[in-house]
């Protein structure tokens, strides 16, 4: 297994750098037997300038005379996931959503607590920052080097993610004249052109009109069928039942359900 924890805050206008874990013992390993992410009692929090957001308001300690707030984002969550587990992150605006697949993901340390993975993920998503002087078929070679692609493989994985993407001739024109429509294929086409045993997702489902929809979630099937491990954070709760088995609830930096994707699907749309 993998370890990640830590004892400094994460400031989310320049967090510090976060060197690679060093594998757990091959005994803590075959002790965790299926668990392919362990999470337990983890916090997060990091600095903000005045942040008047109701979602956030109640986890803001104010520091005096410094015009700084600390946001408590992640409050004592624990669980685990077990290898083949697809699983659905749900939960308001500002709950702590983005904050658990980054943190799980080795993007932001954690203020305290432990996360155990048996592989380093991988975190996927739309927002990925592409460059918007570049032409849509640069920042495909570019994106996919930045997924660890060799470079010797490069143009022939890049060629299969054009075609997926359906932008044709736009594919040669500058990022920054797409629409947020073709933006979005193209940064889901990028984000989906590799396959990790554990595999993140942040809001990178049901992009474009209804055929591409249905054509990006097909892929992601794909994908969850070769990943031994599938983390969703979508807002949108029927993606969510169509592609996990289970689900967790997050408001407030803290877990409120967990089981069932269906069930607590039902239990956050009663609340």
């Amino acid at each position: 297994m993998m370890a990640r924890s830590s004892s400094i805050s994460a400031a989310m206008a320049d967090p510090p750098a976060v060197p690679e874990p060093p594998p757990e013992s091959a005994a803590a390993a075959a002790t965790l037997g299926d668990v392919a992410i362990r999470v337990a009692d983890l916090h997060l929090d990091y600095e903000v300038f005045e942040d008047r957001r109701a979602a956030l308001r109640d986890r803001i300690v104010k520091r005096k005379g410094t015009g700084r707030s600390v946001v408590k984002a992640l409050r004592g969550v624990s669980f685990e996931v077990r290898e083949g587990e697809s699983v659905g992150v749900m939960g308001p605006n500002g709950s702590g959503k983005s904050t658990l697949l980054a943190a799980l993901a080795g993007l932001l340390p954690a203020t305290s607590g432990r996360i155990l993975v048996s592989d380093e993920p991988k975190l996927l998503g739309v927002g990925a920052a592409l460059l918007p002087g570049a032409t849509g078929r640069r920042n495909v070679r570019l994106g996919l080097l930045a997924l660890g692609v060799r470079r010797e493989d490069v143009d022939e994985q890049a060629e299969a993610v054009i075609e997926w993407t359906e932008l044709a001739e736009a594919i040669d024109r500058p990022l920054r004249t797409y629409s947020s429509g073709m933006r979005a294929r193209l940064h889901f086409a990028i984000a989906t052109s590799v396959s990790p045993r554990i595999l993140l997702v942040d809001e990178a489902l049901g992009v474009g009109d209804k055929n591409f929809r249905a054509k990006s979630t097909a892929r992601m099937r794909e994908i969850q069928a070769s990943a031994g491990v599938l983390m969703v954070v979508n807002h949108s709760l029927g993606e969510l039942a169509a592609t996990c088995t289970r689900g967790i609830w997050i408001e407030n930096g803290v877990i409120m359900g967990d089981g069932p994707i269906t069930e607590v699907i039902a239990a956050y749309e009663a609340s």
